[in-house]
């Protein structure tokens, strides 16, 4: 698969809004880094967005070439409700990315029993309960806030024997997660053909039976458990269906909204759900509730 690097830059208030805008679009990750040549650090989220702290900054979207990356920003710079700014198209060869994602991608510890652990790392601590991941191009490497709140959601949620949903599964983390926390059934949903391959390469890794489902096939299922770490806006557009996959008394957990989109998702989901304490990590959420 040929890939494509969309590199721009503007300030940081456009930035945060194109963001969340590009990834709706197509684009497989936005990456932000301070766009004086003076400053080193950055800002890193593969398949999420980012709030950038610099006030000017450089974006960088990774695209499938296939997808057309110059309309997919004309799309995204649309929803956003900004100009198409100055921007270039690079090609990137599917090893760079994957190598670069590999090598800023190290052991995480979740909890005091859960970590992720890549494929080419040996577990820090063999006794926990290890998620052996390799992501490849899908979203979750348990890095973003949003993950690790899902991951923490989970372990506090999971009694035994629950059937999980995890809608827009990305690389599969929630569901296996979900199976090695003692879940009875786990079923993962994703539009991205890539997700699924990856997915289903990290289950048999894991050694879990998840199942995971095209999101263009029609999911029949309904569980006690339905947990999405999607973004706010298809959350929202996903909202009756996302409840009705949730048996009554089941539980619902929302990821992937930034703590100012947490109101109007929460009134969203009002018809369906009492919610809880939503949990907050660096200015992400993670809302979670009881279907009524």
């Amino acid at each position: 698969m040929a890939l494509a690097a969309l590199v721009l830059q503007l300030d940081s208030g456009e930035a945060d809004r194109l963001s969340e805008t590009l990834l709706e679009s197509g684009a497989l990750s936005v990456t932000f880094e301070e766009a004086l040549p003076s400053a080193p650090s950055k800002s890193d989220s593969p398949g999420g967005e980012v709030s950038a702290p610099w006030p000017v900054v450089q974006l960088t979207a990774l695209c499938r070439a296939e997808d057309g990356p110059d309309q997919i920003l004309l799309l995204a710079c649309r929803a956003a409700g900004i100009p198409v700014p100055d921007h270039k198209s690079l090609a990137v060869l599917d090893e760079n990315w994957v190598e670069k994602s590999r090598a800023g991608f190290s052991p995480i510890r979740v909890s005091n029993r859960l970590w992720v652990v890549p494929s080419w790392h040996d577990p820090p601590d063999p006794r926990a309960i290890n998620l052996v991941l390799d992501p490849g191009l899908a979203f979750g490497t348990g890095s973003h806030p949003s993950t690790l709140l899902c991951l923490q959601w989970l372990e506090r949620n999971i009694c035994g024997d629950e059937t999980v949903i995890d809608y827009g599964c990305g690389s599969g983390i929630l569901a296996i997660a979900a199976l090695k926390l003692g879940a009875h059934r786990a079923i993962g949903v994703d539009i991205d053909p890539d997700a699924i391959v990856a997915a289903r390469s990290n289950a048999r890794r894991n050694q879990v039976a998840a199942e995971f489902l095209d999101g263009r096939e029609r999911l029949s299922v309904m569980a006690d458990i339905v947990v999405a770490n999607i973004l706010a806006s298809p959350l929202q557009v996903l909202a009756p269906f996302l409840a009705s996959r949730c048996l009554p008394g089941g539980l619902l957990a929302l990821a992937g909204i930034l703590a100012v989109q947490a109101p109007e998702v929460e009134q969203t989901y009002a018809p369906w759900i009492r919610f809880g304490v939503k949990t907050e990590s660096e200015g992400w959420v993670c809302l979670s509730g009881v279907r009524q």
